[in-house]
């Protein structure tokens, strides 16, 4: 065994998820905090407007990023499972083949997006004052489309094989990389919203090379030999089958949430550049609930990949009770700062009143919010894929259901959009309970031999 890869089979549940947990929190936490760098440095030097024009975007070009990053979490899945099963063969054919799969599909998505920019912006009914700078942003940013699959390529490989802790070094780098060019772009060559997301773009791709590289250097996973290297159709196939399903459950989320940007575009530039910041605060609390969601992926692969369901359950009910507290904490939070908070993207009180509204509103939400993401933690990492395009589907219909009905109401007015968020989490959060509940997950451990 590598010290650079660990097994989770053996030992204390709750200790094996947190301190898998705690690299993937630190790292989350870094890739939004130089997405906030971009907001604040946009918002107080380029305007309100020039904030609206990258929000427009962020729904959209998560839409193609997001399936390559479906695809990842499948192959990870499959490595955790055989690797949990002490398979090293097949975790060998597994990488190889799923670095083809995600790299094809990288330059289509890389295509699609930067040919069709004006198109799906406009099909958002960004407005025209900010449609320039929204177009421009976007086709730079989704030209990194590739640099960003990469990165979730190889840290999706790491997570399987037990390592949360070395792309937390090269995000670390990616993000003073990515500050020190935000400046430089935007502030000193005055590139505008571009120079932002070029900055970004950069970032990604320093992360991506920092972290294959070293993969090669120290996992012994990564040496290969020829046989592993042949394009294998089963194991190519085996990654999409496992990888598509999420891929379209995070796709499915993403098409809503371009519908919920869609709809607080109608509400005016002002509401816009709310929305941007509202999120881009609410991209923090999300990152706490996915670290714990994808600490408890890996820990149920390798268990029912070595037979330990009882483990799995566990570590299940152990993540729900920490899920719960950073909830409570969160709420009490917001429920005193969500105004200066707001505060830190924008200047104008407008903008900062109506934010410090919206995140009391979406606060109340944060438990089912989490029990979303630790099921869903659970599901992806037993094998039940077909679950996640379904809870896709929930998520679709719960914010374009909310959102159509809540802003046809003149008293809920631009409220919808945040009250849309709040209660597509209940309606998802209940249904991924009950699913857990009814223990179909169970049987979708893939049987692996030695």
């Amino acid at each position: 065994m590598s010290q650079y890869t660990k097994t989770m089979s053996e030992g204390s549940e709750f200790r094996h998820i947190i301190l898998f947990t705690l690299p993937l929190l630190f790292g989350n936490l870094f890739q939004q905090f130089y997405n906030i760098v971009d907001s604040i440095i946009v918002g107080r030097y380029l305007g309100k407007n020039a904030l609206a024009a990258v929000g427009a975007t962020g729904s959209i070009t998560y839409l193609f990023y997001t399936l390559c990053i479906g695809l990842s979490i499948g192959t990870g899945i499959l490595i955790a499972q055989h690797f949990g099963a002490g398979n090293e063969s097949n975790v060998k054919k597994l990488i190889v083949n799923s670095a083809y799969v995600i790299a094809a599909f990288g330059v289509v998505m890389t295509v699609i997006s930067v040919i069709f920019a004006p198109d799906l912006l406009r099909l958002l009914e960004t407005q025209e004052e900010i449609l320039d700078d929204a177009v421009g942003y976007m086709r730079i940013a989704c030209s990194g489309t590739l640099a960003a699959a990469a990165y979730n390529w190889i840290n999706a490989v790491m997570r399987s094989l037990g390592n949360s802790a070395i792309p937390l070094v090269f995000l670390v780098v990616a993000s003073v990389v990515n500050i020190g060019l935000d400046l430089l772009f935007v502030v000193v060559f005055g590139m505008g919203v571009g120079g932002a997301a070029l900055a970004t773009v950069i970032a990604q791709g320093v992360s991506a090379a920092g972290s294959i590289i070293f993969a090669f250097a120290k996992f012994p996973q990564f040496r290969f030999e020829r046989e592993h290297l042949r394009l294998d159709p089963k194991a190519a196939w085996n990654c999409i089958v496992k990888g598509v399903p999420i891929a379209f459950q995070n796709a499915f989320i993403s098409v809503s949430m371009i519908y919920l940007q869609r709809t607080a575009n109608t509400f005016g530039v002002t509401v816009m550049a709310t929305y941007t910041a509202t999120m881009r605060v609410e991209q923090l609390i999300h990152q706490p609930f996915l670290s714990l969601s994808t600490a408890l992926s890996t820990f149920t692969g390798q268990n029912l990949g070595a037979g330990r369901l009882d483990r799995c359950i566990r570590g299940y009910r152990m993540s729900m009770i920490a899920m719960a507290g950073f909830a409570v904490l969160m709420l009490g939070v917001f429920m005193l700062f969500s105004g200066n908070i707001v505060g830190f993207f924008v200047e104008e009180p407008e903008v900062i009143a109506i934010g410090d509204t919206a995140l009391k509103l979406t606060s109340c939400f944060y438990l089912f919010l989490g029990t979303i993401y630790v099921t869903r933690g659970l599901l992806n990492g037993a094998g039940d894929v077909n679950y996640a395009m379904m809870n896709g589907i929930v998520e679709v219909i719960g914010r374009i259901g909310f959102a159509t009905a809540l802003s046809a109401i003149p008293e809920v007015g631009c409220w919808a959009v945040w009250a849309t968020s709040g209660l597509t989490w209940f309606i998802t959060g209940l249904m991924s309970f009950i699913r857990y509940k009814h223990g179909r997950w169970k049987e979708h451990g893939i049987a692996v031999s030695k």
